[in-house]
Formats: structure tokens, C-alpha cells, sequence
């Protein structure tokens, strides 16, 4: 019998495509709207990310108007679509700037507008990247879209170049929730400083080569004084409202860069504060029909389910099969901008209660974890039998736009 060995570690050495990328903070989204409009009418493809799906819709309105008018094909993708418009979006946009699309990628430029979406294990290929400001994992997350095969055809004159939009450092420092704005509701300020801090002076990257040191530099504990110490003990200790996390040790755990792994937007903001959300089932409408003892969902493409009152009168397998067709209907929405609330009885009326969680049994006066959105001719959501869907704002539902919600 041969001798046993001691185990002995060997280095495995990868084949990993090396990208020098110049970064360039850029305080103006007009300057940066201008120069994405440029470079697509010039043949680029380039991508535009926001931190939340508001500003990435209304990023993608300003866009899309300009775009139309210069022959540049222009898209949006976030959380906020029904699993069948995103996974029709995904492919579409993932055919447009992937290896499917080389072939048709010279014929014109295109923008496509998105959130943290992006960042997940979709294969799309930019010659330019504009991205709202973020902690430095997700910032490289973004950056590793760009220029990501040697062998995508490119127009001549593309340079593999990433514009943060980003306020100036001691300002923000000041006040982030002025200078990032909506960003410091999604990520905790001194993650943000921090990370700023550390970009301030970068105007190349290699790599993978500089991954880690720019990942260590922002996330090494470090004494802070006057603001900034402000700013580490609101995300150690919390707020009235963001709960704390663990020490700054603990972030780079939680760091997506680290684990490979990518969080959608409507999910992100957890990594410093917990959100709750609802889910929001969209329909184009929603009857009773008393003699079938079922009801007629009628769902955004015209597709008419019959969903029987009584469970026994559909086998296991076909309860499974609506339930899966019925839960590609919905989005998750934070419920402050989810429709009105319907008692838990009335939907299991609609014998919804068959293929949702509805909540607890003794309902009285509860609220429904469902709600229902039904939408018209024009995109207006409302609530069932033509209520209004929200008191304090219009609610909308476009193919192309997602979920808005928007202030009265």
C-alpha cells in the first residue's frame, strides 16, 4: 500500500481577460445624457445605471424621446416588470448586446437603461458605461460589463470608458443625503464616502488586477472624525430610519463582489435596512362568474384564466401550473407605493386564496400580503370594481416603463 502525503496546495492560474478602463466623476447628468446620446448615434452600445427604478424611468423618458429622433434604439430594465415582460426584455436586450447580436451590432446604437438588474449574470457587452454613484463592490459589479469579449466588434473610435455620476467628495461628506440623493436612501452615507473617497483620484483601473485593493481600501476599518464618524455610527448603530448594521468588519461579508453574487434593487436596500414589500398581482381585469362558480382573470396579454372557486375541482398538477402562470403577473412593490389594500375575504371570494398566501384566517379588518392592480386602455392601475388604486398618487403599468408610482 503507498504511503498517504500531506496535501499540498497548488495556485491555479486563470485565464482572465485583463481590461484597462478609464473612469472619469462626472457631478453633471446632463453633460453625461449628452455624451450617451453621442456615442450611440456614433454605433456604441452603451448602458446607463441607476440605484432605483424611479430615476432609471425617468432617466429612460429623457432618453427615449432624443433617441427615437437620432435612429438610437433605446430600453429599460428593473425589478418593477411582471416576470413575463422582464424575461421577454431580458432576452431581447441580452441577444442586442451579447454574442447573438454581433452580427446586427454595427447597424445602429442603442442605450439601455437599467438598475442593479444589470449587474446579475446577464451576458451584455458595453463600449460605455454611465452609472449613478455606489459602493465600490456594486461600482465593479457594473464595470464588468464593459468591454467584456475581445472578440465583440466594436465602432471605430469606442474607447472601453465608465462615467460615475458623483457629487463632489467634501460636499457630500457634508451632506449625503443632499449630494447622493436618492442613492443615501438605498446605501448607508459612509459605505458611499468611503467609496468616494477612494474613486476620487482613480482615473484608470486594471483589471481584475485592481479589484481587491480597491475593495479593501474601502471597506478597512479606519478611525473617522468629525462627519464621517457621524456617518460610521449611523450604519453601525442605526437610525430612526435604517436600522444598523454590524460593525464595518462584517460589510465586506455582505459584499456582492465578494461572493459572486448580485442583489436585484428591489432587494439591495437590505443590506443596510430591512424593507418589506408586497406583492402586487397585475391584471387586465378580474370577474366573478356565479354560474361557472369561477372567476375570469383576464391577465396583460389578453390570456383569459379560469380560476375555479372550489379547489377539489382541479387535479395537484393543475393548480400548480395556474399558480405558476398567475405568479408571473406580479411585482413586488414597497408598500408605501403599492395599490389600496383589499380584506382578505373579498379575495377569496375570487378563490385567489388557492394560489396566494392571503394572510392570517381570522380576518376581520386585516389587509390582504396580496393586492390587485387592474390596468386599462391608457396603463392606469386601479383597484377592483374601478376603485382608485392609491390615495395619494396615480398608479401606472406600461410594457415599457414597468410599475410607476407617481405622485399626485
Amino acid at each position: 500500500m503507498a504511503h498517504s502525503q500531506a496535501p499540498q496546495e497548488l495556485p491555479v492560474i486563470a485565464e482572465l481577460s485583463r481590461q484597462t478602463v478609464r473612469v472619469q466623476l462626472q457631478p453633471n447628468d446632463q453633460t453625461a445624457l449628452e455624451q450617451a446620446l453621442a456615442r450611440a448615434e456614433q454605433g456604441q452600445q452603451v448602458l446607463w445605471v441607476e440605484n432605483t427604478v424611479k430615476e432609471a424611468q425617468s432617466r429612460y423618458l429623457d432618453l427615449a424621446a432624443r433617441a427615437a429622433e437620432l435612429n438610437i434604439e433605446c430600453g429599460l430594465l428593473h425589478s418593477r416588470f411582471t416576470a413575463v415582460d422582464r424575461a421577454r426584455l431580458e432576452a431581447y436586450w441580452v441577444d442586442a448586446f451579447g454574442k447573438p447580436g454581433w452580427q446586427h451590432r454595427s447597424a445602429r446604437g442603442r442605450i439601455l437603461v437599467g438598475t442593479q438588474v444589470l449587474e446579475q449574470s446577464l451576458d451584455i457587452d458595453a463600449d460605455f458605461i454611465v452609472s449613478r454613484f455606489a459602493p465600490t463592490d456594486m461600482l465593479l459589479q457594473r464595470l464588468g460589463r464593459l468591454w467584456r469579449h475581445t472578440q465583440t466588434p466594436r465602432v471605430r473610435g469606442a474607447e472601453c470608458e465608465a462615467w460615475l455620476l458623483a457629487p463632489d467628495l467634501a460636499q457630500a461628506i457634508q451632506n449625503p443625503i443632499a449630494e447622493f440623493g436618492a442613492t443615501a436612501h438605498v446605501y448607508s452615507a459612509y459605505v458611499l464616502c468611503r467609496s468616494l473617497q477612494v474613486w476620487q483620484t482613480r482615473q484608470q483601473l486594471y483589471l481584475p488586477d485592481d479589484i481587491r485593493s480597491l475593495i479593501e481600501a474601502t471597506y478597512a476599518e479606519q478611525q473617522e472624525t468629525a462627519e464621517m464618524a457621524r456617518w460610521l455610527d449611523e450604519l453601525e448603530n442605526g437610525t430612526r430610519q435604517r436600522k444598523g448594521r454590524q460593525a464595518l468588519r462584517q460589510l465586506a461579508r455582505i459584499g456582492l463582489a465578494l461572493d459572486g453574487k448580485t442583489l436585484p434593487e428591489s432587494q439591495v436596500q437590505t443590506r443596510y435596512s430591512e424593507a418589506d414589500t408586497f406583492d402586487v398581482l397585475i391584471l387586465r381585469n378580474l370577474q366573478l362568474l356565479k354560474e361557472q362558480q369561477s372567476s375570469c382573470l383576464v391577465l396583460l396579454d389578453g390570456q383569459e384564466v379560469i380560476l375555479p372557486w372550489q379547489r377539489h375541482r382541479l387535479s395537484k398538477l393543475q393548480w400548480k401550473k395556474l399558480t405558476a402562470t398567475l405568479m408571473r403577473q406580479l411585482v413586488s412593490i414597497r408598500p408605501s407605493e403599492a395599490p389600496a389594500a383589499t380584506a382578505p375575504g373579498v379575495l377569496e371570494k375570487y378563490g385567489l386564496q388557492h394560489c396566494f398566501y392571503l394572510g392570517s384566517r381570522d380576518w376581520q379588518d386585516d389587509e390582504s400580503l396580496l393586492r390587485i392592480a387592474l390596468v386599462d386602455q391608457a396603463a392606469m392601475l386601479h383597484g377592483l370594481h374601478g376603485s382608485a388604486a392609491h390615495d395619494k398618487a396615480t398608479l401606472e403599468y406600461r410594457t415599457d416603463l414597468g410599475y410607476r408610482f407617481i405622485k399626485s
